[in-house]
């Protein structure tokens, strides 16, 4: 039995097909003839193009929208500007295509691994992907038809790229594994989109794997089984059934309100990161969306995006919403998250650097002109600002003068927006957990990104190996911070939601109704399982497991206890 990440629900039985990837070796050259080496590039990109929206249009015909738009964003990629003008450069200075398209996309791919947040580094994988693709244009490769592979296939690579799952024909394909990905990855993604089980992060899956090898791929426990006995293949089997009949089953709570057994009522949001998007919360039947993760409209571009085109994302989103709740998290930008057009400078400890409403405060004309965009968008829906990694009362105060400034701006060119929009803090730091009680004095919500503040609280990276053992919301001092900015934000009567990955875990979840969140705001996907699995609980019921919980010492001893309840 190998074990990985359980990226993608559901059970798959077939055969192994492994992806193997073609050697991109070449012998470094100098050119003489530059304009010919230009043009030979030029055609590669182009080529490339074409091959990927014709793979883009596949998967929106397979999957739908949202999933092409990771592809056509390929092509944004290679097409900014400040790339190419910098590939031409070395090209134009006798570097061969293959070594300048390699040594900047190297640059970016460093640049986007060193993020903190899993969203961001899968800017990486993006870029080599982006990288492998025009290199095997370059040196004549034939990639491998995805296409062909028959019935019952598991497909078995290193890497799941967005490209290659552009072939796959979702009847054929019974499973995936992959030696790397995590959960956020484009991977786990576009697995989830086709709902084909997943299990990623397998190591040493394509080594250990062979083509034609029977194996099961449990993508909801994240488990792959080689050569399965009859036993073990009657007792997945009936897993897979009863996974299937589960998942037909989750569409009765489409359209009902979010309720406990016991009659308390929820709000169920979606975390978004593009206006289009909120198309999938409403197809999704969210109820609003909790964040809405406006970097990605300032990243694979050039230069920062005017407030007019941040307007009408947020306009766009907000129409699309239709009067649902739109809380829009300000720019969560800087030191770990570098933009080349912002100049920033390297940081030794990004992740406790120069970012999100630090960055934002002391770059108050890039920050105003964002608040300007969301104060227009406004007048169109029910729209909300939200600060992120806040650790000061005096952050709060500082983002809110920029709001009121902002105010009176638009008020002055007769620009209309919500007078009375509401101004949030997200709760991701041990510092703001902590004064809880003076923020929420100040806020007008709270919302708790799990994520961040297990990270900070636990003084641990998930993305290293070597301590993510510890990484977990279940650790008694992350439960004890959550509980307090609950308790503090119902003392000061103002709403509490939760966005991080946390706010889907079934274990979670009579923790977060005993604490008394109000909001939950999770990935599409996931909103019908989360209405299910809220409406089994009974507030007396998940007050007595939350006793029991909040009296356990360790985190081991919490999720064994959580899952014997479950």
């Amino acid at each position: 039995m190998l074990k990985g990440t359980a990226a993608s629900e559901g059970i798959g039985i077939g055969k192994v097909l492994v992806i193997e990837e073609h050697s991109l070796e070449y012998t470094p050259k100098t050119v003489v003839d530059t304009e010919s080496e230009l043009s030979r590039f030029e055609q590669a990109v182009e080529k490339f193009c074409e091959n990927t929206t014709e793979q883009a249009e596949a998967i929106r015909k397979s999957t739908g929208d949202k999933e092409a738009q990771i592809l056509e964003g390929h092509i944004q990629i290679i097409k900014d500007p400040y790339l190419m003008s910098e590939i031409e450069k070395l090209i134009s200075g006798g570097m061969c295509a293959e070594s300048a398209l390699e040594q900047m996309c190297d640059l970016f791919i460093t640049m986007f691994s060193a993020a903190d947040d899993e969203l961001t580094k899968q800017r990486a994988a993006d870029v080599k992907d982006i990288k492998t693709a025009i290199l095997s244009i370059l040196l004549g490769i034939q990639e491998l038809k995805i296409s062909d592979a028959p019935k019952g296939t598991v497909l078995v690579a290193d890497e799941l790229t967005p490209s290659m799952t552009a072939g796959i024909v979702k009847e054929n394909i019974v499973g995936i594994v992959t030696q790397t990905g995590g959960k956020t990855s484009h991977s786990a993604i576009l697995a989830r989109a086709l709902e084909i089980p997943a299990v990623l992060s397998v190591e040493n899956a394509v080594e250990i794997l062979k083509n034609g090898q029977e194996i099961v791929v449990d993508g909801s426990d994240g488990i792959v089984i080689t050569n399965p006995d009859s036993n073990q293949i009657k007792e997945y089997t009936a897993k897979s059934e009863a996974f299937i009949q589960e998942r037909r089953e989750l569409e009765k709570y489409r359209g009902q309100k979010t309720v406990s057994k016991s009659g308390e009522e929820y709000e169920l949001f979606c975390n978004i990161g593009k206006p289009e998007d909120a198309v999938k919360a409403m197809e999704a039947d969210g109820e609003g969306v909790g964040l809405f993760r406006t970097e990605f409209l300032f990243m694979d571009r050039s230069s920062i995006p005017t407030e007019d085109e941040q307007f009408e994302a947020y306009k766009k989103a907000a129409l699309i919403l239709k009067g649902k709740s739109l809380i829009i998290r300000t720019l969560d930008i800087g030191g770990d998250k570098d933009l080349p057009y912002l100049g920033l400078e390297k940081e030794e400890n990004p992740f406790m650097g120069f970012r999100a409403i630090r960055y934002c405060l002391k770059n108050s004309e890039l920050f105003k002109a964002q608040i300007r965009a969301i104060l227009r968008a406004s007048a169109f829906g029910d729209v909300k600002i939200m600060f992120p990694l806040v650790t000061t009362v005096d952050e709060v105060r500082a983002g809110k003068k920029i709001v009121e400034e902002a105010k009176l701006e638009l008020k002055a060119e007769n620009i209309a927006y919500d007078e009375n929009i509401k101004v949030g803090v997200m709760m991701e730091t041990s510092s703001a957990a902590v004064i809880a009680d003076l923020l929420a004095k100040e806020a007008d919500f709270f919302s708790i990104g799990t994520n961040d503040l297990t990270g900070y609280t636990m003084a641990c990276d998930r993305g290293n190996s070597d301590v993510s053992y510890l990484y977990s919301a279940l650790q008694p001092s992350v439960l004890r911070l959550i509980k307090n900015i609950i308790k503090c934000g119902n003392e000061n009567n103002i709403p509490v939601g939760m966005c991080g990955e946390a706010a889907a875990n079934p274990q979670m979840i009579p923790l977060l109704i005993s604490f008394g969140l109000t909001e939950f705001s999770v990935s599409a996907p996931s909103v019908l399982k989360v209405r299910k699995n809220i409406s089994k609980w009974t507030k007396s019921d998940a007050d007595a497991v939350a006793e029991k919980v909040m009296a356990l010492s360790t985190e081991k001893e919490i999720d064994e206890f959580l899952k014997s309840m479950i």
